[in-house]
């Protein structure tokens, strides 16, 4: 694999991670870990979810208006007020996306919807035609992927792109997964649904097993190019994928994965505490990359490796 392959990285930490359980931002400190993320490089900022609430549709418009470089996204249900509403809010952004998103699996359709799955599948080529009328950059997801029927999932995705989806993604947003099975999930649908191989493809995980970060990357690879994830794994429940940890794994294991991110790594752990601050969310001590323990060393043959030379125990710089 040649080593410039490219990963997206879709940072969702204003909109999923701010579903955190105590997370919640005002307006500035929305706009102040939005303009982080642009500093840190990530490719495209979920900046929350516009039908929401009138402050979530003001932060997106925002931050659609003041922040430059990312592709500036908003998320929508598959229907019409929905996509309406975020096509309005990210109207500003030089680069934009409108992100919408249907549930394909049996219980998600019968016990929530109260649909058919041709309900689904109408109302999903239905939902990617309009928000095509605000922008040519749309990503559609089949929520709760990971306990869905696959060939279903063909269905509804041919239907998507179909209707012009330039990115589709399929998230595992119960936490269900795990990483040899996402990744032959990954890799049935990419080789099943037409079209899918001309358009990108998106995981974004929970991390309800501990498991977020592992599936994420077996769906890179799996040949997903996009990854969604979190500053410090914030989300719902125990948290989606935690961006460093994604990026970390992609740049030091890079003879393996061949694949890279336009991440500016030095900018990782400001990023981390920034969000901390502004949450209020403390990250646990032996967190990986940003824990105050990830580069501490106790143990005394650790320590005379770490003087005699670093590689024996770190195997990236904290820097």
């Amino acid at each position: 694999m040649a080593m410039n392959e490219k990963v997206v990285i879709f940072d969702t930490t204003l909109r999923d991670g701010e579903q955190s359980p105590g997370a919640t931002m005002n307006i500035e400190e929305k706009l102040e870990v939005a303009h982080q993320l642009a500093r840190l490089g990530v490719d495209v900022i979920e900046a929350g979810f516009p039908i929401s609430s009138d402050g979530d549709f003001d932060a997106v418009h925002r931050i659609a208006t003041e922040v430059a470089g990312p592709t500036i996204c908003g998320l929508a249900r598959a229907n019409k007020p929905d996509i309406i509403r975020a096509g309005e809010a990210i109207a500003p952004a030089a680069s934009r996306r409108i992100h919408t998103f249907i549930a394909t699996s049996e219980i998600h359709m019968v016990k929530k919807l109260r649909m058919s799955g041709d309900e689904v599948l109408k109302a999903a080529a239905e939902a990617v035609k309009l928000a095509k009328s605000y922008t040519d950059d749309i990503e559609f997801s089949c929520e709760d992927a990971s306990r869905s029927d696959w060939d279903f999932m063909c269905k509804v995705i041919g239907a998507a792109i179909g209707e012009g989806a330039t990115t589709i993604n399929i998230p595992d947003t119960v936490g269900y997964a795990v990483p040899a099975q996402y990744g032959e999930l990954i890799a049935y649908l990419r080789e099943n649904t037409p079209g899918m191989k001309d358009v990108i493809t998106s995981v974004h995980c929970h991390d309800d097993l501990g498991l977020a970060v592992a599936n994420s990357l077996a769906g890179v690879e799996a040949g997903a190019r996009q990854v969604e994830c979190t500053i410090n794994g914030i989300g719902e429940r125990a948290g989606n994928a935690s961006m460093e940890e994604v990026v970390m794994a992609l740049r030091t294991r890079g003879e393996f994965y061949g694949i890279e991110s336009t991440i500016n790594t030095g900018e990782i752990y400001r990023a981390s505490r920034l969000l901390t601050r502004v949450t209020g969310m403390r990250v646990q001590a032996n967190k990986a990359i940003v824990g105050a323990n990830a580069f501490a060393h106790e143990a005394g043959i650790h320590q005379d490796g770490m003087i005699k030379e670093r590689l024996t125990y770190e195997i990236m710089r904290p820097e």
